[in-house]
Order: C-alpha cells, then sequence, then structure tokens
C-alpha cells in the first residue's frame, strides 16, 4: 500500500494537470490537493484548466431572486444581510449558486473581469483593486487620481480636464465614473507578482491609459484623437481597441515603453442604420471578432451613453494578417457571452446548458428613459430573439475566470 501512495503523491506534473481538467466546479476541484502533502503544494490555488463563466450578482436583487426560485429544488439556503458584502456567484455549468463573502464589493463599481480576477473601483477612496474572489487575494493598480485628465482632488471636489474644458464634480461621483473597462493582459502568478499590463477606458470622452509594471501611474495611449473607445482586448500579445465608428486600432505590447501602435488598415463595417455598441473577442482560430449590437434609441446616464433595447446584431471576422472584415451569419459550434466588462468565445461542453450557434448579451439599455439590465440570448441558427429586463444592479459581469 505504501509504494502504491508514494507513486501518487509522485505523479508527474502534466499528469496532475491533465486530471485537473476533468473538474468543472471550484468546490469540487479545492479537495484534490487533500489528497496528500504533494499534491497541495503542487497545485495551484485557481486552475488554469477548465475556463467556465460565471455570473456574478449583488445578493437581494430580483435577478437573483428569479435564480435562486430556479435553484430551490436544488439546495436550500441560508441568506446573509445585504450588507455584509456578499455577492452570488452562479456557475452557468451547473446552475450551482456559491455564496461568497466579498466584502470589498459593497458599494463599490466592478469595472473588468480578467483571468479569473475581479477588479473594482472602491468608490469612496478611489482604489482600483484587482480581487481574486476564490483565495481573497487582493492587488491594488494605480488609483483613480493618477488617471492623465485628473488633475486635483482636494476633499469631496475633484478637478479634471474633459475634453479642452476644465471641470469640478463631487470627488465620490467622480471615482464612481471614471471607468468604463479595466483589463489585465495575464493573471498575477503570485500575490506580490505584478509583471502584468494593465490598460483602462476612462473619462467621459472614452479614452484609453496603461499601466507598466513598476509604475505608479496611469499613461495616456500616444495615439491622436483615439477616444470614444467602446472596447479594448487583449489578443495574441497585442491591444484591440474599437471606437464608436467601429475603426479598429492595434497596439504591440512587446515594447518596454509601452503600447505602441495606431489605426489598423481595415476599414470599419457598413453601417446599418441604428445606434450601435462595438464589442471585440478574439477568436481560438486566431481571428478577431466584432460584434455590432444596435439599437433605435440612445440614452445617457453618468457621462455615458446607453442604448436602448437591442433589436439587432451584426457579427464580422477579421482573419489574421487580413485587412478587411468579412460579415458572417454563423458561429459554428460556438457561444458568445457578451458582459459588462468581459466578452468570450465558448464551445458548450455536456456541462453548460446550452447550445452552439448563440449570443448570450447582458447589458445596460433603456425602456422608456428607465436604466435595466438587458439580457438578450440570440440564435443565429433561425434568428430568434429572447430578450429579458431585470432591475439595474451595480454589479454584474461575464466572467472567464477557471471555474
Amino acid at each position: 500500500m505504501g509504494e502504491f501512495d508514494d507513486r501518487w503523491s509522485n505523479i508527474h506534473q502534466d499528469l496532475l494537470n491533465e486530471i485537473t481538467k476533468g473538474f468543472y466546479s471550484y468546490d469540487n476541484y479545492i479537495r484534490l490537493p487533500l489528497i496528500c502533502k504533494q499534491w497541495n503544494l503542487k497545485l495551484p490555488k485557481i486552475p488554469d484548466g477548465n475556463k467556465v463563466p460565471w455570473l456574478v450578482l449583488s445578493m437581494g436583487s430580483a435577478a437573483t431572486e428569479s435564480f435562486e426560485e430556479e435553484a430551490h429544488a436544488l439546495e436550500e439556503e441560508v441568506r446573509a444581510p445585504e450588507d455584509e458584502g456578499i455577492f452570488d456567484t452562479r456557475s452557468l455549468e451547473e446552475k450551482g449558486i456559491y455564496h461568497l463573502m466579498l466584502p470589498n464589493m459593497q458599494d463599490n463599481r466592478m469595472c473588468g473581469s480578467c483571468h479569473g480576477w475581479l477588479i473594482i473601483v472602491m468608490v469612496y477612496e478611489g482604489t482600483i483593486r484587482m480581487l481574486n474572489p476564490f483565495t481573497k487575494v487582493h492587488l491594488d493598480l494605480p488609483p483613480v487620481s493618477t488617471l492623465p485628465n485628473i488633475i486635483n482632488i482636494n476633499g469631496d471636489e475633484c478637478t479634471m480636464y474633459c475634453g479642452d474644458k476644465i471641470i469640478t464634480r463631487n470627488t465620490i461621483f467622480m471615482h464612481e465614473i471614471q471607468i468604463l473597462k479595466a483589463i489585465i493582459n495575464s493573471a498575477p502568478n503570485n500575490d506580490d507578482d505584478s509583471n502584468f499590463i494593465a490598460v483602462v477606458i476612462y473619462g467621459s470622452l472614452l479614452e484609453l491609459a496603461f499601466y507598466m509594471p513598476n509604475e505608479n501611474r496611469w499613461i495616456r495611449f500616444p495615439t491622436k484623437d483615439l477616444d470614444d473607445v467602446h472596447d479594448v482586448i487583449f489578443f495574441e500579445e497585442k491591444i484591440f481597441a474599437v471606437d464608436g465608428n467601429g475603426q479598429l486600432y492595434e497596439f504591440d505590447t512587446r515594447t518596454k515603453s509601452g503600447p505602441v501602435g495606431g489605426k489598423h488598415e481595415a476599414t470599419p463595417p457598413p453601417s446599418n442604420g441604428m445606434y450601435n455598441c462595438y464589442y471585440l473577442i478574439g477568436g481560438d482560430n486566431g481571428s478577431l471578432l466584432m460584434l455590432v449590437r444596435g439599437a433605435k434609441d440612445r440614452y445617457c446616464m453618468k457621462n455615458y451613453k446607453w442604448l436602448g433595447e437591442t433589436v439587432k446584431f451584426d457579427i464580422y471576422e477579421l482573419k489574421k494578417n487580413e485587412k478587411t472584415w468579412s460579415r458572417i451569419d454563423s458561429l459554428g459550434n460556438y457561444i458568445l457571452l457578451i458582459g459588462l466588462n468581459s466578452s468570450v468565445q465558448i464551445l458548450p461542453s455536456n456541462s453548460l446548458n446550452c447550445k452552439g450557434n448563440q449570443i448570450y448579451l447582458r447589458e445596460v439599455c433603456f425602456e422608456d428613459t428607465t436604466p435595466s439590465y438587458e439580457i438578450v440570448i440570440f440564435d443565429l441558427e433561425d434568428g430568434s430573439f429572447q430578450t429579458f429586463l431585470t432591475e439595474l444592479i451595480e454589479l454584474a459581469i461575464f466572467t472567464d475566470a477557471s471555474f
């Protein structure tokens, strides 16, 4: 028996990694390190295997309650007070509900989700914090006060540039609205690792700024006239961004001084005559996808422009080394998950209760000037729309975290 146990404890790392890929839920995975001391040392706290999307919702919202009704037959839950900062993380693959104590989320704003980390703006302090929701490890990026458009913060007043104007706003309000989206190019390897690049869409003009290791501030992208940015992603060691006209921008990240690049040679896709929002997704085949979400109306809230209810989707593909967007009518077996601050392309598996060739979108929209969250399921095969509107809660994402 001792020899058998020794063979398991000294298993090769590659084989151990293959074993972890068979676990689709985090609560099952965390039992693996308990098998023996060697496995506990070899296995990461967060696996780098299956990438399963999660939906994060605040407790007490109508959306949360509807999910709980569906899952009531599966489990009994003890609801904790809202003021303890508890959030639901829901794995789409199991329809499971996991209650995590995340005090950092209470009254703050989520603006990013990358590589299993949540990126949060602490609205009272202006801290931009990266949080691993499972290990509770957090790392702080340079604060909001170091963004290129901020001139000075004096107590409750913040002075900043807004285009060519200088304006003054309430500091907490400014903290809340400054960051539209934040991304990182890789996950920190340990608690103290900051060897990654971060990019944010910031300010009322929706400009781009980046953070490099050992910097203590955000640096504006060098490209002139780059504003009204709708989306930005890291893809194949590059940064891709798209503006409100559908113009693509490309930047190389392999330079020591920061991203270098500008407008991509590809011309924007043709107009569909609607108000549009543009999203970028890196394809598994090396192609870049652009999703164009169309609406008949547009409204403003907290300095941002938001669309009305979604009425149309168009998908375009830019193949590697090509200069022309091609419209595509099918995703094949893939599905697109389009979230408030993270969008991914995945293959549905036996553990996911969905089929291929569909788009799942969750975004802020307006109906009769009332803000709400819109959940849309669009089937490209038959062109059918399923639309659900829920109350507007501040924190909700699709994330590409493992498990």
